[in-house]
């Protein structure tokens, strides 16, 4: 996994607000797999994809990555295409296959309005939609470049609130459950 320990150390110094993310939202998602009763190979998937389940935002200026403010078009394109061009920049590192999955569709949303490809419900792999909640309650508990950090209790309401829409409902449960 030193391959994936140099990208996730090369995507923070490239976007510092984001620096201890890919950890954080690793150990949660590995927890919620566990109480959830993942199997081993689901467990595995997130241990090699989370680490490296933004790495295609190396490719995204950091001018892009630490805006205040909205985001054009134009800039919003190129931050929907990170989980895409992440898994084509891992496609031949070796101890990252089992983690594609994670990279590729953990912006996708159980109603199937998420991105890249826009599916839905069990289409979505266990272990992206597992890491998909992470991600998100992660995002909202730290300050971004746009917009303040939530309490914690705001980003369980947050989750609960997208449960059935963004988040699938057993794992956005499990979240509130662990984390209250």
């Amino acid at each position: 996994m030193a391959t994936a320990f140099t990208l996730t150390r090369q995507l923070e110094d490239h976007d510092p607000d984001g620096a201890g993310h890919a950890q954080r939202v690793t150990a949660l998602a590995l927890r919620l797999a566990e109480l959830l009763r993942a199997s081993a190979d689901r467990i595995e998937a997130i241990r090699a994809g989370g680490p490296l389940h933004d790495v295609g935002k190396l490719t995204i200026s950091s001018t892009i990555l630490r805006k205040p403010g909205p985001l054009a078009p134009d800039e919003l394109e190129k931050i929907r295409r990170h989980p895409v061009v992440g898994a084509h920049m891992l496609h031949d590192v070796e101890d990252a296959q089992g983690g594609l999955d994670c990279v590729l569709y953990h912006h996708e949303w159980w109603n199937g309005t998420g991105y890249p490809h826009g599916l839905s419900r069990g289409a979505i792999p266990l272990e992206a939609r597992i890491l998909a909640v992470a991600d998100a309650y992660d995002a909202m508990t730290f300050d971004r470049p746009y917009r303040a950090a939530r309490t914690h209790d705001e980003a369980l309401a947050e989750v609960e609130r997208c449960s059935g829409s963004q988040f699938d409902p057993q794992i956005a449960e499990a979240l509130i459950e662990l984390e209250r």
